[in-house]
Formats: structure tokens, sequence, C-alpha cells
């Protein structure tokens, strides 16, 4: 028979007979590891530990203590299992798909009766009950038909439908514990007890249509989470708990910042306080690029589908635009406005990005390589259809403005440009309260343009500006853009979520197809490379992530309501007044309230509505010309002067970089 070389992470190898199976690799070695082992890594690829190796590889065999393989099989064996417990609880229930997600999984259900909230414990107690009999984890490789013959016996269409989307005619891999049977790719864990029976919880019923399409049936999906532990299970619904308080639609409804409503779906209705955290975001970061030496510009929001086709966006990119159709001909008065002259109708789209824009105001007038690096900036309104299932709050939008920047610069420059942009993007972050973030790096991908010199340069350009700065990253092989590489930057907020927000990426292709141009030393026209980067993202997002992360309790500076100066007596309201002009006067957000409530009252609302600081007045404040402190999240109060207080919240209110 023929053999094999597996070689192991130690660099050792070993002859085995070809046909091997991951599991017997494991039992050759010790039987301990036999007892252990989930799975294996073959040649990169995740493999089961039933599937036979054919051929030379390398190979790792894994255990539990392996957090991203295990945490792979728990959730998808549990997807299984939960497939399984229902249709032996309603036996009339039909299967469709059931993927591993983050930090879970979940699995559709055509089922006649909805699911309830009670039903998730019945389901449970089923899943454990199957956990239990450590049924053994089969599997086998069937030849088309037969599997096609099998799901048609036992009544699974959406199992038919799914072969049928499989492209090829290779056999397809059936899985079964007990006599509960899936089709699945695998890999699955050798029986159904080495999923931890106490870390896993279903969360929720949700519908879904059956492959996305909305013409097809409604299905019923079930979520649950998964860890390896019960320790990290409990960590996670904790983390949920803590989401949920800081939730920013909810933080948003009560601290009066913005609303949606249906007849602007993914689209923000900012209030005056949500408005005021926003333009003091924005003109903190106008001064910020002002600093950085940004110049910054406007451009149009409608654009003529000419352009978008220049750029390539109307091909790859209009799924995702929102078309405008214009008449040329009417006369915008007395005309019939739905009916069209075709001939004289111009097609445009609102623009999802800001980037073909700026290559426009580029090529006005003739660039020199003088004029380079040139940092063109623009809080840039932005419009992209999203499917209104995947809408959530101002985090996921159809209309969002970014901090959107592209500097034109030359090959040599793109290095410097790089180091600078990293720098600027971390002090950003600092002062908004983010002192750590991770850089991600992404290379070239199987599909691009450019030779390989020219890649080799401009990723070594980023690597050594990430360097240079002394920062740390994460390598993303083959997740670059078909242009160029790229870096996306990771927020971690205050409960451990994380957040992509930055980008900087290299792209010589747009100022290609745009006829961009600069004159260079030798007097010849040349192509800038085209670097686009953006610090915050959205400010839409941001904003959201900022309200998530604080829970609401916003910089003194970057709340939108600073100060409210209380009375607990209508005899202090003249005082309140004079109160609240002084702070007004030393570019304090303070307001009064003199409503004739008890100041418990009026500590209890504004202190839901997250105003940080509350100046009580009452007789005794008057007579000795102070205010009674109390700052939001504090049980104790602290008695100032006038002169005081307002120094000390002056200094609090003044943004960052103007300390």
């Amino acid at each position: 028979m023929a053999q094999v070389s597996l070689t192991f992470p130690d660099g050792n190898s070993r002859f085995y007979d070809a046909g091997v199976t991951p599991a017997q690799v494991a039992a050759d070695i010790s039987t301990s590891l036999a007892k252990k082992a989930i799975s294996a890594t073959v040649d990169g690829k995740h493999w089961d530990l039933q599937w036979p190796i054919e051929a030379d590889a390398s190979i790792a065999l894994h255990t539990l203590q392996d957090e991203a393989q295990a945490n792979e099989l728990i959730r998808h064996d549990l997807a299984h299992i939960m497939a399984r417990a229902v249709q032996e609880i309603w036996p009339d229930t039909k299967v469709t798909i059931g993927p591993v997600i983050e930090n879970g999984w979940y699995y559709d259900f055509d089922r006649a009766e909805p699911f309830t909230p009670e039903d998730l414990g019945l389901i449970e107690k089923k899943m454990k009950e199957i956990i239990n009999k450590r049924d053994p984890v089969r599997t086998e490789v069937w030849d088309r038909a037969r599997a096609v013959k099998h799901y048609e016996d036992n009544g699974e269409p959406y199992k038919v439908e799914l072969i049928d989307a499989i492209p090829g005619d290779e056999p397809l891999r059936m899985y079964w514990h007990g006599d509960w049977q899936d089709l699945c790719r695998g890999p699955h864990l050798q029986n159904t007890g080495q999923v931890p029976g106490d870390s896993f919880k279903l969360m929720s019923i949700a519908g879904a249509y059956w492959r996305g399409d909305s013409k097809r049936p409604m299905l019923q999906r079930i979520y649950g989470v998964a860890f390896r532990n019960k320790e990290q299970l409990k960590a996670h619904l904790t983390m949920l708990e803590e989401a949920a308080k800081r939730d920013h639609r909810k933080l948003g409804r009560e601290m009066d910042l913005f609303h949606m409503q249906e007849e602007a779906p993914g689209q923000v209705f900012w209030h005056p306080n949500g408005w005021t955290v926003y333009t003091t975001l924005q003109d903190y970061m106008r001064r910020k690029q002002r600093a950085g030496g940004y110049r910054e510009i406007n451009t149009p929001q409608v654009v003529d589908r000419k352009l978008w086709e220049a750029s390539g966006h109307w091909d790859k990119y209009q799924h995702h635009m929102f078309i405008v159709e214009v008449d040329e001909s009417r006369d915008g008065e007395n005309d019939d406005a739905s009916a069209k002259n075709r001939e004289q109708t111009r097609i445009n789209a609102l623009k999802p990005m800001n980037c073909p824009c700026h290559v426009q105001v580029f090529n006005q007038g003739l660039k020199s390589y003088r004029d380079l690096p040139l940092r063109l900036a623009e809080f840039g309104s932005c419009n992209r259809f999203e499917p209104s299932g995947a809408l959530h709050g101002i985090m996921r939008v159809r209309g969002f403005t970014q901090d959107d920047a592209h500097i034109f610069c030359t090959e040599d420059q793109i290095q410097a440009e790089c180091a600078r942009f990293i720098d600027f993007l971390a002090n950003i972050y600092e002062e908004l309260g983010f002192p750590e973030f991770e850089i991600k790096f992404a290379t070239r991908p199987e599909k691009r343009v450019g030779t390989e010199e020219s890649w080799d340069y401009v990723e070594g350009a980023l690597e050594n500006a990430i360097k240079a700065v002394g920062r740390e990253y994460t390598l993303e092989p083959g997740d670059g853009a078909f242009y160029g590489p790229k870096l996306d930057f990771y927020l971690t907020d205050a409960i451990g979520r994380v957040w992509q927000c930055g980008t900087f990426q290299v792209d010589p292709n747009l100022p290609e197809r745009l006829g961009a141009t600069y004159i260079a030393a030798d007097g010849a026209k040349h192509r800038p490379f085209m670097l686009h980067r953006a610090t915050l993202g959205s400010f839409e997002r941001f904003i959201g992530i900022l309200i998530e992360n604080w829970e609401g309790k916003l910089p003194f500076w970057l709340a939108p309501r600073q100060v409210v100066v209380a009375s607990i007596t209508s005899e202090a309201d003249d005082y309140v007044n004079e109160v609240v002009a002084k702070l007004a006067a030393a570019g304090v957000r303070a307001e009064a309230d003199v409503r004739n409530e008890k100041i418990n009252y009026k500590v209890r609302e504004h202190s839901v509505g997250k105003v940080p600081v509350i100046l009580a007045v009452g007789g005794r404040e008057v007579e000795e010309r102070t205010v009674s402190v109390r700052r939001l999240g504090e049980k104790q109060t602290s008695m100032a002067t006038l002169d005081e207080i307002v120094a000390s919240l002056t200094a609090e209110a003044t943004p960052p970089d103007l300390r």
C-alpha cells in the first residue's frame, strides 16, 4: 500500500498508509491524545478526524484547548443537536441550514406552529439529553442521486434544493449521530458527549426567508451561543446584559438625541441634543484635520452615472446605489412629473462614496510634484442601500457622513504618509477615550492588478510605516483590494467589543481610470497614488460607539447637555439664571430648571438624561453665592463658589485639542 508522509508542527514527520485518518494518527501517538482529539488541520484546512488523508501533508491535531477549532466544532455540532432535538419534539418540522456564526450558531426551520420563548427551554432540555447519550458521530460520502432520493423519501425538500444548488457533480458528505442525519461539509466532533452541556444557551427566535428571498417561505430561525466552558458562557451573557444597558437606541431616546421612522428607513432624524454631539465632534475633527495638513472640500450629492461608469462603481457597486432619474426637458413647474421623456432623461446616483469626486477636484488645474502630497478632506454625505433587515439604529444606516480624505502622492511618499496617518489617528482615538487599538494589515489577493515588484514595494512601505511608529499589527494575507493593500484599525470598547473604524488604503487604480496626473521632476506626466483614509469611519456609527462605550455618560466636552442648574426653592430662580448666564458666557452648555418640582425629582430626571453635572441652588446657596455640585453617577455632593465652579467647568468643557 502506498504511504504518505505527515509533518507535525515541531517539524518531525511520520509515515502512514495512504487513507489514514487523523483519529488513527492521534491513536498512534498516544491513547490519551486519541481520547482528547477533536479535529486536525491538514495542509491549512480544518479536517474531521474521520476523513482520510491520501497525500503527503502537514498536520496538527486539536483538542478542546485549541479555542478557535474547539469553538467552531462545538457550535457546529450544537446546530445539528438542536435540529435533532426540534425534530424529536416536533417530528413534522422540516430542517434547512444551520451555520456557525460569531459566538454561536442558528438553524432555520419550517414549522406550521410558531416557536415560543417557552419552547426554547424544552429544546435546551432535549439537547442536553442528546449530549448525555454520547452518540458517535458518523460520516459517509454519497453520490448525489442517492442523497436526493434519501431526502425526497424523508420529505425534506429544502435539502433537495440545497443539493441542486451545489455546483459540480462531486459526491456529498452526510453526517449522523444516533438515527438523525444531516447534509454537511463538516468537520464535526467524534461524539455528542464531547460538547460541553453547560456552556450553551438558546437566545432568540426570528423570522427568515428561505435563501433570503422575500418571495420564498418564511422560516423560523433559532439562535444559540456556545463556548468551551460555562465560565466563558457566563462572561458572554454578562456582556450581553451590559450591552443591553448601553444600547445606543435606548440611550438615544433617554437622552433625546435622535429618532428614526418608517418614512425614511436607515436615515437619522437628529434632535437638538444629538446634533450638538454631532457638530461638536465634527468641529473637533475639522480642527484636527486642519492641523494635520488637510484641505477641506465639498462635492455634489447627485452625480451622473457617467462618472460612476468611469470609476468602475457602476458595474461593481450599483446594487448599493440609489438611482435618481431626471427628465431634463421638464420646466420644473407646470409639467407632469410622472411622465418622462426618455431621450432627455439623465440617470444619476446619490454618491455612495466620495472617492471619484475627489479625483475630479484633483484634476482641476495642472498639478506639479511640488504640490504633492495633496491631502483633500471632506465630511462627505453618502447614501448606500442596505437591506432593511441589516439596519441597526445609527450603527448601520443608509444615509451617513464619512470623515473622508484622500491623499494624492508619489510612490516614495506612501510610507511617510502612512506613518503620519497612524500617528494622527492614534492621537484622535486617545483623545476620544480609546488609547488602545489594533491594526490589521491586508495584503495582495489572488486576483489583482499590477506587477509583483509594485506590490512588494507598496506592502513594504505600509509595513515599514507601522514599524516606524512602533505599532504591532496582525497580518491578513490575501484580504487586500485587487489594486492595493490596506490597513484597518479596530477599537475595543469598555465591555470588550471590537469595532472596525479607521482605514488606510493604497490605490493606483482610480487615478488611472479617471485620468489623474501630475508633472514630475523630469517634466513628464505621471500617475499619482491615491491614499484613501478615514479615522472615525462614519459620524453616525462612531457616535453610536461613543454612546455605548460611555453608557451615555459622554466626556464633559462632548455631552450635549453639560450642566443643569436646578432651583430648590422659587426664591432661588434669579440666582439660577445668573449661574446659567455666567456658565454660558464661559462656553459651557448650561440650562436652568426652575420648575415647581422637588429637587430629587429634578435630579432623577436629569440623571436619566445623562446630564454630567447638576448644580442645586437653594436659599443657602443664594446667600453664600455657592452651588451644590452633584456629578452623574456619584452619590456625594460638594459645595463650590460660583467663581470656582465656572472656572472648573470651563476647563472641563474645553475640547482636548484646545487644552
